[in-house]
């Protein structure tokens, strides 16, 4: 197949569009968009973001040294928009999109209550890269909204409606293509069960796909 070999650009998508909170040292809070944000580390629970230092909540960030993630729904897709290209110099955009400041647990950034997952945020170093500032954070705490707990208790967050941003628009994400591990999974050809699956009734092991 042809291929056309561009200069480097930022080209690595989807990604999420997440809405971070933050707030001064007098209380006052602000929400920003950003779209370069992901998970770093497992243990501990390490998280990154790039935000450009022109943004007004960078400033409030780097001097807080704390922040919160908002996981972004198709409902809140609007005001992630909205956040992203308004500046929380002009305006107060809890107040203006009528978001939920619900008090965090770790932190005195507050979280959006209509985010299905809050993520907690403390600052551990910053990297200046260019354009950006690379935030690096550890994860103190996480809050879930319990309307996407199963009856098992199980946290749903498929059911929660995530988006992704892919080139300067905004995705609902589509259907379910599989699930961690699927590719490598064994069918029993008898039956069409994934091998090593026995008949309802009987106890099965715990069993964790190779590369884990």
């Amino acid at each position: 197949m042809a291929r056309q070999y561009w200069r480097p650009s930022n080209m690595l998508y989807p990604v999420p569009p997440v809405m971070l909170s933050c707030a001064d040292e007098e209380g006052r809070a602000n929400i920003m968009t950003a779209a370069w944000a992901g998970t770093i580390c497992s243990d501990p629970v390490m998280v990154s973001v790039s935000i450009r230092p022109e943004r007004y909540s960078h400033d409030v960030i780097e001097r807080t040294g704390e922040f919160v993630i908002n996981l972004t729904t198709e409902k809140l897709t609007r005001a992630a928009d909205f956040c992203g290209v308004r500046s929380g110099r002009d305006v107060d955009k809890f107040e203006h999109l009528h978001l939920t400041k619900v008090p965090s647990q770790k932190v005195q950034a507050p979280s959006i209550g209509e985010s299905p997952v809050c993520l907690e945020c403390v600052v551990t170093a910053v990297e200046k890269l260019g354009t950006h500032d690379l935030f690096i954070a550890k994860v103190v705490a996480v809050s879930v909204d319990e309307q996407y707990l199963d009856e098992r208790g199980r946290f749903a967050l498929e059911k929660a409606g995530l988006t992704a941003y892919v080139h300067g628009e905004y995705y609902s994400l589509g259907r379910k293509l599989g699930s961690f591990g699927y590719s490598i999974r064994k069918k029993d050809a008898g039956r069409g069960r994934p091998a090593g699956k026995k008949s309802p009734g009987k106890k099965t092991g715990s069993r964790k796909p190779a590369g884990r």
